[in-house]
């Protein structure tokens, strides 16, 4: 009987095809002939089993693979103590071990744990490495800490496994990249997302060097790589960057000269913000008596205002005319207002708006005030910024009934973001006192984590009159979600005693039990770490 080469492709086909379509093949397999042949089918499964048992037989070992390079570079941080090392295990695998529905999702705490953690400078040990990595591929936004945090270890273990071959584009203060910033090899040959964090590493420690390193190879960049490469440019800005940024304005792709015109305009002493400012003043002058203001808007949208990143078309809808003023106005530095008028922000925003046509029509004041808190938030102006929000809210008079919610045109969130934290979360606190949590998701948002104890208070307080309204948990979904992550650990005795005053059985009940063990849950893991609650 002569054996073939290797029948398994043959038999291989029989089977896709079947045997009432193709008859069993001759393969010279040994003992193939000793096989009862009265059922094909049965028959291409034993020859099937054969044939695999002759290949197996006959494998030879492969040559062994390279062993990996140099080890990983010493991590000289103090490693966790093992009650935290403990934790972290349980927040990777989201299994708190507790009953279920006591604790919040344990991987919406992972993000807060990984900053801590970052923050005293400790390392995981090494048999968490793997764990750490595997849920940063998994959520991008817990990458910069988890890769500060694995240092070299996980910088060593990416370059032995391509899953995680993301931690060496990551960009973070503590990690150094693969190869010093000096060469620039990354740029000239890697990866889209590698030329974007050389570059910015470059721009953190050697503005001059990364605005260099991008000029060399700006004309041959594609317009969307050119639109990201500009963004790098915000570490490290200054009038240094100004000639290039300028020379940007000219750019082929509309989205590039966008982009450079918002870099240039926070630069207060650019020429494009002088330019700006000039057709700002234009648009928006003093009335004579001083109580007023008066509003022409742009009548065309001109070359040079195009070239300054104007679009002559209005994305948004808006009249083209009211586009031009809140493009113009925000830009411009708000430093000039008050330098032409001699008159603070209050005041400023205090006055009347008028058309200059028809002084007695405010049809142009939302957009003035909201051109205002545009550059507020862009200039990240602080004074504007508290002016345009306007004093914390206040509870209204007795009998004066319900109190309105202040006026915030433009993002409130935004603006309030601007602030010093401490003045966000008492701004915030005040706010819900008065008006609730109805309106209050995005000024939380705002608030830096955990919320300080008089904006816990506040919220903890104001669940309380929610659930005595007779509202519903799931109506205050994002907000209670947020409480989980946010809330201060303190308050956990103060949201027990909602939960034992709570109908037994209620949605509210079973709510605040689980916020509160979610928030002892939390200062035990941020006692294991050292951290103040």
């Amino acid at each position: 009987m002569t054996l073939t080469q290797d029948p398994w492709e043959t038999l291989h086909t029989t089977a896709l095809l079947g045997t009432d379509r193709r008859p069993l093949p001759a393969t010279g397999l040994p003992l193939a002939d000793a096989l009862d042949g009265s059922d094909p089918a049965t028959t291409l499964l034993e020859l099937a089993a054969l044939a695999a048992v002759r290949r197996r037989a006959g494998a030879l070992p492969v040559p062994a693979a390279e062993p990996p390079g140099p080890a990983a570079a010493e991590d000289d941080r103090p490693e966790l103590p093992a009650a935290a090392a403990r934790r972290l295990a349980v927040l990777l695998t989201g299994r708190g071990g507790g009953s279920a529905g006591t604790l919040a999702n344990l991987a919406e705490l992972l993000p807060q744990w990984l900053t801590t953690a970052r923050a005293r400078g400790l390392r995981p040990p090494a048999a968490l490495v793997p764990g750490l990595l595997d849920a940063a591929r998994a959520r991008s936004e817990l990458r910069p800490d988890a890769v500060a945090l694995a240092g070299p270890l996980g910088r060593w273990l990416a370059e032995q496994n391509p899953d995680w071959r993301f931690v060496l584009r990551t960009v973070t203060e503590q990690a150094e990249p693969a190869a010093p910033v000096e060469d620039h090899q990354p740029w000239h040959e890697g990866l889209f997302a590698e030329r974007v964090t050389h570059l910015t590493l470059l721009r953190r420690r050697d503005p001059a060097a990364g605005l260099e390193l991008l000029r060399s190879t700006w004309a041959t960049e594609r317009a969307e790589d050119r639109l990201l490469f500009l963004d790098a440019l915000q570490d490290g800005l200054s009038t240094a960057d100004e000639p290039f940024l300028e020379a940007s304005l000219g750019d082929r792709s509309k989205n590039v000269r966008a982009t450079a015109a918002e870099l240039l305009s926070t630069l207060p002493g650019s020429a494009l913000a002088a330019r700006m400012a000039e057709r700002a003043r234009t648009a928006v002058r003093l009335a004579e008596a001083g109580t007023h203001l008066l509003v022409t808007p742009p009548a065309e949208c001109d070359a040079s205002m195009q070239r300054d990143g104007i679009a002559p078309k209005s994305p948004t809808g808006r009249g083209e005319r009211a586009w031009w003023f809140g493009e113009v106005v925000a830009a411009a530095p708000l430093s000039a207002w008050p330098q032409s008028t001699g008159l603070t922000p209050e005041r400023l925003l205090a006055l009347r708006v008028g058309d200059s046509i028809d002084e007695t029509s405010s049809s142009w004041a939302d957009d003035l005030r909201e051109a205002w808190a545009r550059a507020a938030v862009r200039q990240q102006d602080a004074s504007w910024a508290r002016a345009l929000l306007g004093p914390a809210p206040a509870p209204p008079a007795r009998g004066a009934g319900r109190a309105r919610a202040p006026r915030t045109t433009g993002a409130p969130a935004k603006l309030l973001a601007v602030l010093p934290p401490e003045e966000r979360a008492a701004w915030t606190a005040a706010f819900i006192e008065v008006h609730g949590l109805g309106e209050a998701f995005q000024l939380l948002g705002a608030c830096a984590a955990p919320w300080t104890p008089p904006l816990s208070t506040a919220v903890v307080a104001a669940l309380a009159r929610a659930a005595a309204s007779g509202a519903y948990p799931w109506s205050h979904s994002g907000v209670l979600g947020m409480t989980e992550r946010a809330l201060a650990p303190e308050s956990a005795s103060a949201v027990e005693e909602l939960a034992a005053g709570a109908a037994p059985d209620s949605a509210w009940a079973e709510t605040f039990s689980r916020l509160a063990g979610t928030l002892r849950f939390r200062a035990a893991m941020l006692a294991e770490l050292g951290a103040q609650n």
